[in-house]
C-alpha cells in the first residue's frame, strides 16, 4: 500500500487527482489556465465538488479555451448559468471570461502566460518538508504576491488563499507529505 498525503484517502477521485497531477509542474498554458479557471470554481467550495464536475466544466467551457472563453457573450453567459453540470455562481462565470480575457493579454506580454505566472517562484518549483497536514499554510508570501499582481492585471477570484492552491495544483510547490510516494516523485 502507497502512502499519500492523507487529503487523497477520502475518494477514488481525490486518490486519482493526487497520484497523477497534483503538484506537478505545469508550464503548458492551457494547462495552467484549466488550474485557474477551477480554482475560480473552488473559492469557498470542496475541491472534491469541483473535480466531480471537471468534466462537466470542460465542455461547457470549450476545454478551457481562453480565446474561446474571452468572447463569451450574455447568452453563454446565460447559458452556462442554467448549466446544472457545473458550478451556476454568476459572479464566477463572469469571472472566467474577465480572466480569460488577462490570461491571454498577459500570454502576449511575456510570450506564454508560464513565463510570467513561474516567477512567483523564481521558475522552479518551492519544495516545502510538511510532516503533518496541520503544518501546511493556506497562504504563502509567494502566493500573496502572486496574488496582489493579478489582481493588479484585472483578475477576479484570486486571493492569496486561492493562488495558494493553484501553485499547489500547478506544481509550482511541493506540498506533498515528505512520507508521500509522490513527495520525491514530483521533484
Amino acid at each position: 500500500m502507497k502512502n499519500r498525503c492523507s487529503w487523497a484517502d477520502g475518494s477514488d477521485i481525490y486518490r486519482d487527482y493526487h497520484d497523477k497531477e497534483w503538484g506537478v509542474p505545469a508550464y503548458d498554458d492551457r494547462a495552467l489556465f484549466e488550474a485557474i479557471i477551477l480554482d475560480t470554481f473552488q473559492a469557498g467550495l470542496s475541491w472534491l465538488i469541483v473535480l466531480k464536475k471537471r468534466e462537466n466544466f470542460r465542455a461547457a467551457f470549450d476545454d478551457f479555451d481562453a480565446s474561446k472563453i474571452a468572447k463569451y457573450d450574455d447568452k453563454k453567459i446565460k447559458q452556462l448559468i442554467e448549466d446544472k453540470g457545473i458550478i451556476r455562481n454568476k459572479l464566477k462565470i463572469y469571472a472566467c471570461v474577465t480572466n480569460a480575457q488577462h490570461f491571454l493579454r498577459l500570454q502576449g506580454e511575456h510570450g506564454t502566460f508560464s513565463r510570467y505566472i513561474w516567477q512567483f517562484v523564481s521558475g522552479k518549483p518551492l519544495i516545502n518538508n510538511w510532516k503533518d497536514m496541520s503544518d501546511m499554510p493556506a497562504t504563502s508570501k509567494e502566493s500573496d504576491a502572486m496574488s496582489k499582481a493579478l489582481k493588479g492585471e484585472g483578475f477576479k477570484f484570486v486571493g492569496s488563499t486561492i493562488c495558494y492552491a493553484f501553485m499547489q495544483a500547478a506544481g509550482m510547490i511541493n506540498d506533498h507529505m515528505v512520507d508521500c510516494f509522490r513527495y520525491k516523485e514530483v521533484q
